[in-house]
C-alpha cells in the first residue's frame, strides 16, 4: 500500500506541475512537427514534446498509467538494492552476465522515469551506475571467455555489448541536462567513445557485415553519436566503417562470413535482409530479435535526423516489416520457428511491445495493432506508447486480421518465400525462401501445420536453452549442426540420406525456391506451390500444398503433392513430425527390443528406430492424438514403400534434443516419384467425460489419377463415397491462362493455377 501511495502522490504531483489541464481529447503532437536541436534533452526516443504531452494526460491513460505504475515499483526495488557492476567472468545466464544485461534495463527505465515524474532520485541513480561503470571501462580487459568471434569487454560477445550500449544511449539521453558538463565530457570520454570504438573500430567481423548480430552494433554506436552529436559516430553507425580492409574469408561462430561487397552499416542492414514485403531473411525469430534496435534507432533518426526520412527508406520497409512479422505468428502469437528459432518466441516479447508501438505511431496508424498491444498489456514510456494508450482509451482498436499471406524473399523480392495459408483453425506454414544466412536450415520446401496454435506436424526450431548456463553456456549446442539444421529434422524430402546443399552454407546461400503459384482468392481453397531445382543436382521438386475447406469434411483439410524428377535413381526419405499419441494404422508393423540409429550422419545418427513396416496397400494411414484432438495422415503408397516410426534422441548423452517422434515414407531405387499426403483434423476427447467424437478418417481412398510434366490430378474419396477432384498446374500456372485436360475419358477446363470440384 505505501509503494501503491507514494505513486499516486507523485502522479497528483506532476499532474499539478502541469502548464495545461488534462482535456479527454488531447492530441499527442506529430513528432514530424518538432525537430529538436542537437542541444535539447531529451531528443532521442522521449522527446521534450512527448514528456510534455505525457505528462499532461497521466491518469487519464489506463494502459500507460498502469505500465509506469509497474515500472516504477521495479526500479525503486532495484534502487533499494543499491548498484553493482561486477567484474565480468561469465557466459550467457551466467551471474556477472544477467547483472550486466539487467542494468542496461534499469538504467534505461530508470532514466525515463526521471522525465515523466522528474523525481531527481532515478537521475542521480543512472549518474551514479554510469560513473561506476566509467570507472571500470577504462581499464577492462576483453571478456576472459573466449569462444566469440568477437569478444566484448562487458560480455562474452561484442553482441551484447552493442546491446547494453543501445538501452544505455537512452538512459544518458534523459539525464543529459542533469549532468554538469564536466561529468559528460568524463562519461564521453572514457566510456562512450572507447565503447563505441570497441564494438566497431575494434571489432570489424563483428560490425562490418549484414547480419542481426551488426544491426545492434550499428544501433550502439548510432544511438550514442546522436546523443552525443558526434557525426562521425552516426555516420559510422549508417554506412559502416571506411576504407577499412578486413579478412572476408573469416567465419563467425553462426556459420556465416563477413561481407566481400564490402556492404556494412544500418542502411545497408535495411536494404539486404529485408524483402520488399518486410520478411526478414533469418526468419521471424531474429526478426523479433532485430526489430528493437532497427526500430529504436530509426526513431531516433527519425527525431534527431528528419532529414534522411528514416521511415520511408526502401518504400517503409521497416514499418511493413512489423505487419509482416506479426503475420508469421500462430493464433496464440508464437511466431513460426522458421530456421533457428526458440518455440514460443510471442509478440508479447518486449520487442514487439516497441515493434507495435512504433509501428502504430510513426505508420498509418493502424487499428489491428492497438489489439496487439491490448493483449500485450504494456506500453513503451515514451512519445510512441502515448499514442497507443490513447488510441486504447478513444476506442479505436480493432482485431489484427491474419489471413493467408505469400511473403517474398531476398532484397528484392526474387529469392522465394514463406506462404501461410490460413482456414479456419488451421494454420500451414509453406517455406521455399532462400537460405537465411548464417541461420538458416537447409529445409527447402519443408513446412509446419497449426490448428488454434498448436503444432500438429511441427518444425524442430534450434538446438539451443537461451541463457541457460549449464547448456553449453546458454549458446548453441553442437546439435543444433548435426540435427536442427539437417533436412532430415523437417518435414520435407531428403535424397539418399544427404542434407539439401551437402548442409553447406557456402552452397545454400547461392539458392532459392522459386514460386510457381500462390493463390488464396477462394476462401474454401487456399494453394501455394513451389519448385526447387539445386538442392540436389540432376533432382527437381515439386511441392503443392493446399487447405480445402469441404462441406463433407468436418474441418479443412491439409493436401500435400510432392513431385520429385530426377536423372537417375534414388533413395527418398520423406518424415512428418508429429506430436502426439499413436492412436491407430491400417498396416502391420513389428517394434524392435534394442533401439539403434536410423543412419550415422547428416542428422540420422540422431533418429532411433522404433517400428518398421511394408506398405501394405495404396493408401497407409497413421492416426494420433494430441491435446484432446484427433489427427489421420493419409499417405499414397506402393507395396515396395517402407514405413519407419522414428523417436529423435539417438547419439545425443546429454539430453540436448527433444524426444520426439516422426512417422517416416521411405522410397527406394526410384527415379521420377510423386508423394500424395492429405492430414485431417477431426473429433475430439474429453478426458472428464471419457467421450471420443469423431475419432475416425473421413478419407476413404487417396489417389493420384494424372501425373504428367503440365498436370498432376488428386481424387479425393470420403467414407460417404463422395469424390473431389484437385488438378494443379506444375508449368504456365498464371492466373490468366486456360486449361483442359483429359482423365478418364472426361474433359476438365478452368482458367487459373488450379481446379477442385
Amino acid at each position: 500500500m505505501k509503494n501503491q501511495f507514494s505513486f499516486y502522490f507523485v502522479l497528483a504531483f506532476v499532474l499539478c506541475l502541469s502548464f495545461s489541464c488534462k482535456k479527454e481529447n488531447t492530441s499527442v503532437s506529430n513528432a514530424e512537427t518538432t525537430i529538436p536541436s542537437a542541444e535539447a534533452h531529451p531528443n532521442l526516443i522521449l522527446t521534450a514534446q512527448g514528456v510534455t504531452d505525457i505528462r499532461a494526460q497521466l491518469g487519464n491513460i489506463p494502459i500507460f498509467d498502469n505500465t509506469l505504475k509497474a515500472v516504477q515499483e521495479e526500479i525503486d526495488a532495484e534502487i533499494a538494492l543499491g548498484i553493482e557492476t561486477p567484474i565480468p567472468v561469465d557466459y550467457s545466464g551466467g551471474y556477472t552476465h544477467v547483472r550486466h544485461k539487467r542494468n542496461m534495463i534499469v538504467l534505461q527505465k530508470a532514466g525515463v522515469l526521471y522525465q515523466i515524474l522528474d523525481d531527481e532520485k532515478y537521475a542521480k541513480y543512472v549518474k551514479d551506475m554510469l560513473m561506476e561503470y566509467e570507472a571500470m571501462y577504462k581499464t577492462l580487459p576483453l571478456h576472459p571467455k573466449t569462444r566469440s568471434y568477437a569478444r566484448g569487454k562487458l560480455f562474452w560477445q561484442c553482441l551484447n555489448d552493442a546491446n547494453w550500449l543501445v538501452y544505455v544511449s537512452q538512459a544518458y539521453d534523459c539525464i543529459y541536462n542533469y549532468l554538469s558538463e564536466e561529468e559528460r565530457n568524463k562519461l564521453e570520454t572514457n566510456l562512450f567513445k572507447p565503447f563505441a570504438d570497441h564494438i566497431s573500430i575494434d571489432s570489424p567481423q563483428f560490425y562490418q557485415r549484414v547480419h542481426n548480430h551488426s544491426t545492434w552494433g550499428n544501433a550502439a554506436v548510432g544511438m550514442i553519436g546522436l546523443v552525443m552529436n558526434d557525426q562521425e559516430l552516426i555516420d559510422r553507425a549508417l554506412y559502416g566503417i571506411k576504407d577499412l580492409k578486413l579478412n572476408t574469408n573469416e567465419k563467425d561462430d553462426d556459420g556465416g562470413f563477413l561481407n566481400k561487397d564490402g556492404k556494412a552499416g544500418f542502411l545497408a542492414n535495411i536494404e539486404e535482409p529485408f524483402s520488399p514485403d518486410g520478411y526478414y531473411n533469418e526468419g521471424p525469430y531474429y526478426q523479433r530479435y532485430a526489430m528493437y534496435p532497427f526500430l529504436i534507432f530509426a526513431e531516433g533518426l527519425h527525431n534527431m535526423k528528419p532529414e534522411l526520412k528514416i521511415f520511408e527508406y526502401k518504400d517503409g520497409v521497416l514499418l511493413k516489416s512489423i505487419h509482416a512479422l506479426l503475420n508469421l505468428s500462430d493464433a496464440d502469437g508464437d511466431f513460426f520457428p522458421l530456421n533457428d528459432g526458440q518455440k514460443g518466441m510471442s509478440y508479447y516479447n518486449d520487442a514487439l511491445v516497441t515493434a507495435v508501438d512504433i509501428s502504430y505511431h510513426f505508420g498509418t496508424q493502424d487499428p489491428g495493432l492497438l489489439s496487439i498491444a491490448t493483449e500485450q498489456n504494456k506500453v513503451l514510456l515514451d512519445d510512441s506508447g502515448l499514442a497507443v494508450a490513447l488510441g486504447i482509451k478513444n476506442g479505436k482498436a480493432k482485431p489484427f486480421d491474419k489471413k493467408s499471406i505469400n511473403l517474398s524473399d531476398g532484397p528484392n523480392g526474387t529469392q522465394g518465400g514463406v506462404a501461410i495459408l490460413r482456414n479456419e483453425d488451421i494454420e500451414l506454414v509453406f517455406k521455399y525462401a532462400a537460405q537465411g544466412s548464417s541461420h538458416g536450415h537447409y529445409d527447402k520446401l519443408s513446412y509446419s501445420l497449426y490448428e488454434k496454435g498448436e503444432e500438429i506436424l511441427q518444425d524442430y526450431g534450434l538446438a539451443r536453452f537461451v541463457n541457460i548456463e549449464q547448456k553449453g553456456g546458454g549458446n548453441y549446442l553442437k546439435e543444433n549442426k548435426t540435427w536442427a539444421k539437417q533436412t532430415i529434422a523437417h518435414n520435407t524430402v531428403t535424397q539418399n540420406e544427404t542434407s539439401h546443399f551437402n548442409a553447406k552454407y557456402e552452397i545454400g546461400s547461392k539458392h532459392h525456391s522459386v514460386l510457381n503459384y500462390f493463390s488464396s482468392e477462394n476462401e474454401n481453397v487456399q494453394v501455394a506451390s513451389a519448385k526447387e531445382s539445386n538442392a540436389y543436382p540432376g533432382t527437381e521438386m515439386l511441392r503443392t500444398m493446399a487447405i480445402i475447406k469441404d462441406e463433407d469434411f468436418e474441418k479443412p483439410y491439409m493436401l500435400d503433392i510432392m513431385k520429385v524428377t530426377s536423372d537417375k535413381a534414388n533413395q527418398y526419405d520423406f518424415p512428418y513430425y508429429f506430436l502426439g499419441q499413436v492412436i491407430q494404422t491400417n498396416f502391420d508393423y513389428k517394434t524392435p527390443k534394442t533401439l539403434n540409429p536410423l543412419g550415422t550422419k547428416n542428422g540420422y545418427q540422431h533418429l532411433f528406430v522404433e517400428g518398421t513396416a511394408k506398405a501394405s496397400s495404396d493408401n497407409s494411414k497413421l492416426s494420433w492424438l494430441n491435446k484432446g484432438k484427433f489427427y489421420t495422415l493419409t499417405s499414397v503408397t506402393n507395396t515396395t514403400d517402407e514405413l519407419l516410426f522414428t523417436r529423435i534422441g539417438a547419439n545425443d548423452p546429454e539430453f540436448n534434443l527433444r524426444r520426439e517422434a516422426a512417422f517416416m515414407l521411405r522410397r527406394k531405387n526410384a527415379k521420377n516419384t510423386i508423394f500424395v499426403s492429405a492430414i485431417e483434423s477431426h473429433g475430439s476427447y474429453s478426458p472428464v467425460t471419457e467421450s471420443a467424437v469423431n475419432s475416425n478418417s473421413s478419407i476413404a481412398a487417396l489417389k493420384v489419377v494424372l501425373d504428367t510434366e503440365a498436370y498432376t490430378a488428386i481424387q479425393i474419396t470420403n467414407i460417404k463415397g463422395n469424390t473431389k477432384l484437385f488438378i494443379t498446374a506444375n508449368t504456365n500456372a498464371s492466373k490468366e491462362v486456360k486449361h483442359k485436360v483429359k482423365i478418364n475419358d472426361k474433359n476438365y477446363e478452368w482458367s487459373g493455377s488450379y481446379y477442385f470440384k
